[in-house]
């Protein structure tokens, strides 16, 4: 039953791509997929292919872009693939009502929380600026709402000291693949039991923005801490020494106290900034044209830009 189910795919990013992946390394049978348009990409921004058209197109499974599914001919395109399930994965188009009705059994989709906490569209990364313990995948059954619908199923993994946005998404994409799978075929067999969210428990993951991650040493140095864990590999935190841009992609919690944004001490170690409660180490760190760079490498050649008493982020 499972292999022969029709199953259309719709998602776009890296995490999607791995998804899709498990699927079919499972033998579940990708009738098509749907994926966002070709975007521009790199200094040259020529249009490029999503992760997921790039891997539909090897395996050789059709492949759609609608701009949008609130348009009855992309609606009829879907419904003449007379699909059983869709699986939707960080698709990135709102799916309306007409659509999620077409598969036989519905359309699920794999979101990198548990939910309710985090609906929404930055889930990981918010989960590590709160300093949650853990995170997870839930699997659900998709309704009009954001990230609303009934839970299916959940795996859920414990968010370390060390996580960035980057690790954790790397752990949760793997967890995820083969939840879907599992829910798959749950769902073919007609053994899962669905779940209500409580509404009441609900957070939302607002998208990410470059301006966020503007360092405000004002801010206690425990939350910085998780910030730039949170926002590596995008949109890396940053502040200014001088006229300087900084990037700073690596910090921890360090030892004294002073004015918001001044720097308490310079070494091998680290850069330690004063923040408003505590203080923050700079461990790895880009400037402008460079490669980001141990604090320890910058340290032996530029010791004088980084001297106690200078501030950041003026």
């Amino acid at each position: 039953m499972t292999q022969s189910m029709r199953i259309v795919f719709a998602g776009t990013p890296e995490f999607a791509a791995q998804h899709l992946q498990a699927l079919l390394d499972a033998g579940r049978t990708i009738v098509a997929v749907y994926t966002q348009p070709d975007r521009p990409a790199g200094r040259g921004q020529k249009l490029a292919p999503s992760p997921v058209k790039q891997l539909a197109m090897q395996h050789g499974i059709p492949v759609y872009q609608p701009q949008t599914l609130r348009d009855p001919a992309a609606q009829a395109e879907l419904a003449a693939l007379q699909a059983d399930l869709m699986v939707v994965v960080a698709y990135g188009l709102i799916l309306p009502q007409a659509v999620l009705d077409l598969p036989r059994l519905g359309c699920i989709n794999s979101h990198a929380s548990l939910l309710p906490r985090w609906r929404g569209a930055a889930p990981i990364q918010r989960a590590i600026e709160a300093g949650d313990d853990a995170s997870g995948v839930t699997v659900m059954q998709m309704e009009a709402g954001l990230d609303t619908g009934p839970m299916l199923l959940k795996v859920s993994t414990p968010i370390t000291a060390e996580d960035t946005g980057g690790t954790l998404h790397d752990r949760l994409a793997a967890l995820g693949s083969q939840a879907v799978v599992r829910a798959v075929d749950a769902l073919a067999a007609g053994t899962l039991q669905p779940e209500s969210q409580d509404d009441a428990l609900a957070t939302y993951a607002h998208k990410l923005s470059k301006d966020e991650a503007r360092i405000d040493w004002r801010r206690p140095a425990v939350e910085l801490e998780r910030l730039v864990r949170a926002f590596n590999p995008w949109p890396i935190c940053h502040t200014t020494l001088g006229s300087d841009a900084l990037k700073i992609h690596a910090a921890r919690v360090g030892a004294g106290q002073g004015e918001p944004g001044h720097i308490l001490e310079a070494s091998r170690h680290g850069l330690t900034v004063a923040c408003g409660v505590g203080a923050l180490s700079l461990t790895r760190l880009q400037l402008p044209g460079g490669k980001p760079l141990d604090f320890a490498d910058l340290y032996n050649s530029r010791r004088e830009q980084f001297a106690a008493g200078q501030v950041l982020g003026q």
